[in-house]
């Protein structure tokens, strides 16, 4: 039964076993909601120079501006667990202090002098730190304990990656844990660390390892080349009875690095295989190459794209039973497939270099950042569709909120100095907020499970009933507001013109009486008349001396 309003009650959304949102019940105001079991509050996390501080989520209700639930609070960086639950802020004062998502209350501060890089496990247990050493007894390297305070391993590191950072690896539940070490993948008992190392996988000249995240049952290690040997990429099982041989292997020559990415079941991995140098001399920037394995050994080999060129980006649907790559030279193509690696739907093609599936799997969108223009296109893969374009102009990270309802964009420093911004963005493209920013350094969605949520299709609904108006913040002080526009279209960049030609309408008009605006100059007009007077006399001349004859 549907309100006055057009808008579904609560009762509505029981019946059709829908959970209602927080935002739900407090607009419709159900004299039964204490007793109703809500869906997670959205919140953001924002972090300027002075500090961070942490909003409610869309959809916002006060002059459309986002209600504070924590105000700004200084640190130097701040960083969600990734199921949510904890919040790691490094202090100004080189302490960490590790705070309940929900009640942010403190748990624990742990006061580590040059820390130079800190990570928390999945789950909030464990915070890994990484500090400079002087000498190889000093222990760099320490895994500490929330729940206690207490380091519960320690290990010297002589330097640190982004591709070997963290040293220990954790699956999402925490059930398994590794260490990437020389020749060899070390494997742990997450629950207790004090027993060491529980087993070791032997794997000569490893260089890095991704583990499965959910469930951490299998563990991906890249060889690069060597000797003229090529480089590999192996998946093993975790269980030491099962790691005799490999489940997948893949080999390749002409590659420098490797990105592995496993879908959610841990029954596929996608590897991005990049060389600096191109032998075809198509691309300054070296090639790409997408390789697929199945732990099952069903698929190992290339993904089948349609366009030579680069990968742009790669990314699993949350279901982990498709992915979408958008590839080859610009204008990029887009494609979906199915974890057999048939392709299943084609997105056409765009100046896009980055996908980014919702969480509920519903809906994807493709966009173009970096140095292309920001145009976006959102995409309905269940009913083939596209909803709508628009821009997100200069936009430096991007995700979708975790009921799958909203997309936020983000212009940070130190990539960008200038225009600094948030921009949220309902799952069709049309614009709902925006805000700027003197300076801003992070803007987060606060990590959920989307099972938290009731379906998508609902909670569309529940959106589309609400109308929001667009804010433009200016710097820090007033806003203006006019009503969102509700598919905005993506303009075309303009035809690139050389600066040697830029004033050439301009010598054009000079040359030959045409004018660079459209309409003709004085001059031009002049020596127009000039012209056709000469003709006159000139045709005059011959019909004169043809009669003469």
């Amino acid at each position: 039964m549907v309100s006055r309003s057009g808008k579904f009650s609560i009762a509505d959304l029981q019946e059709k076993k829908v959970q209602p949102t927080a935002a739900q019940i407090a607009r419709y105001d159900h004299p039964m909601a204490a007793a109703v079991e809500i869906s997670p509050v959205l919140e953001i996390l924002v972090r300027e120079p002075d500090g961070y501080s942490i909003w409610n989520g869309p959809p916002f209700k006060n002059n459309n501006q986002p209600g504070i639930k924590l105000e700004k609070v200084p640190c130097n960086n701040a960083k969600y667990s990734e199921d949510g639950s904890r919040i790691m802020v490094t202090k100004t004062d080189s302490a960490i202090g590790i705070y309940d998502s929900n009640t942010l209350k403190e748990i624990r501060c742990f006061q580590i002098p040059n820390v130079v890089a800190s990570a928390l496990s999945p789950c909030g247990a464990y915070l890994q730190t990484f500090q400079k050493s002087t000498t190889p007894q000093e222990k760099n390297v320490v895994l500490w304990s929330i729940e206690t305070g207490d380091p519960v391993y320690e290990q010297f590191q002589k330097n640190m990656t982004k591709a070997t950072w963290p040293l220990i690896r954790f699956s999402s539940d925490e059930a398994v844990a590794c260490r990437l070490a020389t020749n060899e993948i070390q494997f742990f008992d997450a629950a207790d660390f004090s027993k060491g190392i529980s087993h070791r996988l032997r794997v000569p000249g490893v260089a890095a390892v991704e583990l499965s995240r959910a469930p951490g049952s299998h563990v991906a290690a890249f060889v690069p080349e060597s000797k003229g040997s090529p480089a590999s990429v192996q998946i093993y099982a975790c269980a030491k009875e099962l790691q005799s041989q490999p489940l997948a292997r893949r080999s390749f020559f002409r590659c420098s690095t490797v990105q592995l990415h496993w879908n959610h079941g841990s029954t596929g991995l996608l590897v991005v295989v990049q060389s600096d140098v191109d032998k075809t001399n198509q691309s300054y920037y070296g090639e790409s190459k997408l390789h697929y394995l199945t732990t099952d050994g069903a698929f190992e080999g290339l993904v089948p794209l349609r366009k030579e060129g680069p990968i742009h980006d790669v990314q699993w649907s949350y279901s982990g039973k498709e992915f979408a790559v958008v590839y080859g030279f610009m204008p990029a193509s887009a494609t979906v497939f199915d974890k057999k690696c048939k392709p299943v739907h084609e997105l056409g093609s765009g100046p896009y270099n980055t996908v980014r599936w919702n969480p509920k799997g519903k809906l994807l969108c493709l966009a173009g950042f970096g140095n292309l223009p920001g145009d976006m296109a959102f995409w309905d893969i269940i009913d083939k569709k596209q909803l709508g374009t628009t821009r997100a102009e200069c936009s430096v990270t991007s995700e979708w909120s975790a009921d799958g309802c909203y997309f936020m964009t983000a212009t940070t420093a130190p990539r960008l100095q200038v225009d600094n911004c948030v921009k949220i963005f309902s799952y069709n493209g049309s614009l709902l907020f925006k805000k700027m920013f003197n300076k801003l350094f992070q803007a987060d969605w606060k990590p959920e499970s989307p099972d938290k949520f009731g379906e998508i299709a609902e909670l569309i609904k529940s959106v589309g009933s609400v109308k929001i108006e667009e804010t433009k913040s200016l710097g820090q002080g007033s806003t203006t507001k006019k009503p969102a526009s509700a598919n905005p279209p993506a303009q075309k960049p303009a035809a690139y013109r050389p600066p040697h030609a830029k004033n050439a309408a301009a010598v054009q008009a000079e040359l030959f009486g045409g004018s660079s605006t459209g309409e003709m100059s004085k001059n031009a007009l002049k020596n127009k008349k000039k012209r056709e007077k000469q003709k006159e006399k000139k045709a005059a001349e011959a019909a004169a001396a043809s009669g003469a004859t």
